[in-house]
């Protein structure tokens, strides 16, 4: 019997590994590399946009621990979906999920590129991405804990860095440590066209690139099938990793601007590189851009676990090919990883074809792809408290708070950053391919029969006290 195939994922995640893997899959290229486009549209004033992009997550991520809490089951808001709108809206919502982070993925590989040159100038970026493909698609091919603990160290040395570098660019600031005890103060914020010098346009075209940002801190829910005590855990995390993903691009980014000029910080490379470099530390601008490089490749890492996981899911209901909810003798969905590998062959190739305009391209839409989901976990929410037996609302020990309003004013906001994208030229390429891909999703929905597949049952979660809503 020791040899028998596994045929449910395996709880090996504990509290410290999801911490770690969201904070990891979020504090990747969106900040490290992103951050640079956003400063160059907004100036000081994408600390305003963070923090209003940052509120709206807040009330997302509660939805989605409400219903993630009650309910711990593998594949998350695309079963929610499922359950609390309609089959087809949990079978977009997967694949919608599974097509976004592999378009992030590609993001993330481009960005490894563009770090790879810092010290390799002649090499094209396309053999660095290929690189980075493939390293990662191995690691997720390992038992879940190894993959757990491989990323909780991962993150880990991005998060200490970013630490560091907030605390001595405080020390900057204020006592004008390493800078001959001439403090920098905060003037540049202000001092180079004022706070705002783009106007509010310029904030609200940063938007996009400032929800990007954000994508990844939904993967908890993703976790929610694998995860130990998910009623614990689950909670502890979600409240961990929003404070944290705040404070480190808000506080991050204040203390970049306040040093460094905003309109000095270009397209190449990293704001992180280009601070260190301006404190005239060489050999820590290297060290720095090491950290950016494993921080992407992290990020790609946390993108392939997810892409496999929500196949797996989809198999497993009926909606993907069966041979996807497979797992290998170690108890990951090893063909479900293998395909979103594959697909990521795509960005590859466009890291070949058009490696100047490939990360907005792709940064577009995977926002669209990311303002989809996001929607429907509000969505989900909502259906959700609706369908609740009173006695079990009651008994609901973590709550989305502020609901229904805090609901629907968010999915306001996200309605408004859609038509933002498509108002700006930059951005409007995610109008087309985000969209075109649901219609496509569609089409096969009903050609393929899925429609009349009966859907099974949301299982209960191993913990015994948590099952699904009553219907």
């Amino acid at each position: 019997m020791k040899n028998q195939q596994p045929t449910e994922l395996h709880r090996g995640l504990e509290q410290r590994h999801i911490t770690l893997m969201s904070l990891g899959a979020a504090i990747g290229v969106g900040l490290f590399l992103g951050s640079a486009s956003a400063i160059k549209l907004a100036g000081p004033g994408i600390l305003l946009a963070y923090a209003m992009a940052g509120l709206v997550m807040f009330f997302i991520m509660r939805a989605l621990g409400e219903m993630a809490i009650h309910q711990p089951v593998a594949g998350s808001f695309s079963r929610y979906a499922r359950e609390y709108i309609s089959p087809v809206f949990g079978y977009l919502t997967g694949w919608n999920y599974w097509f976004l982070w592999i378009v992030t993925c590609m993001a993330e590989i481009t960005a490894v590129g563009i770090y790879m040159e810092y010290w390799f100038p002649g090499t094209p970026r396309w053999i660095w991405a290929l690189g980075a493909l493939v390293i990662m698609s191995a690691v997720n091919l390992i038992a879940v804990k190894a993959y757990g603990e491989f990323e909780f160290w991962f993150a880990l040395i991005k998060i200490v860095t970013i630490l560091f570098m907030i605390v001595t660019g405080f020390g900057l600031i204020l006592f004008g440590f390493g800078n001959g005890g001439a403090a920098v103060g905060i003037s540049n914020l202000w001092s180079h066209g004022g706070f705002f010098p783009n106007g509010v346009s310029g904030v609200l075209m940063s938007l996009q690139m400032v929800f990007f940002a954000y994508l990844g801190i939904e993967m908890i829910g993703v976790t929610a099938g694998e995860v130990q005590n998910p009623r614990r855990t689950l909670a502890k995390a979600i409240d961990s990793v929003f404070w944290r993903i705040l404070i480190f691009y808000v506080g991050a980014l204040f203390v970049i601007m306040s040093i460094y000029p905003w309109n000095e910080i270009g397209q190449q490379g990293s704001p992180f590189v280009l601070m260190f470099g301006k404190l005239g530390i060489g050999a820590a601008a290297g060290i720095i851009n090491f950290v950016v490089l494993t921080a992407a490749l992290s990020s790609c890492n946390s993108g392939i676990f997810s892409t496999g996981r929500m196949l797996f899911n989809l198999a497993r209901q009926g909606e993907a090919p069966s041979r996807f909810g497979r797992l290998t003798g170690s108890g990951v969905p090893g063909f479900a990883i293998l395909a979103s590998a594959g697909a990521l062959l795509i960005g590859v190739v466009l890291n070949y074809i058009v490696p100047e305009k490939v990360f907005v391209w792709v940064t577009s839409i995977s926002t669209f792809g990311a303002i989809w989901t996001w929607a429907m976990i509000l969505i989900s929410q909502i259906g959700f408290r609706r369908r609740l037996p009173k006695q079990e609302l009651a008994g609901l020990t973590y709550r989305m708070p502020l609901f229904p309003a805090a609901s629907y004013l968010c999915l306001a906001f996200l309605f408004f950053v859609v038509c933002l994208m498509g108002y700006f030229p930059e951005t409007r390429i995610a109008l087309v391919v985000g969209p075109l891909f649901l219609v496509l999703m569609s089409g096969m929905y009903y050609l393929k029969g899925y429609h009349r597949t009966a859907a099974p049952d949301v299982p209960a979660a191993p913990d015994g006290d948590l099952h699904p809503v009553s219907k």
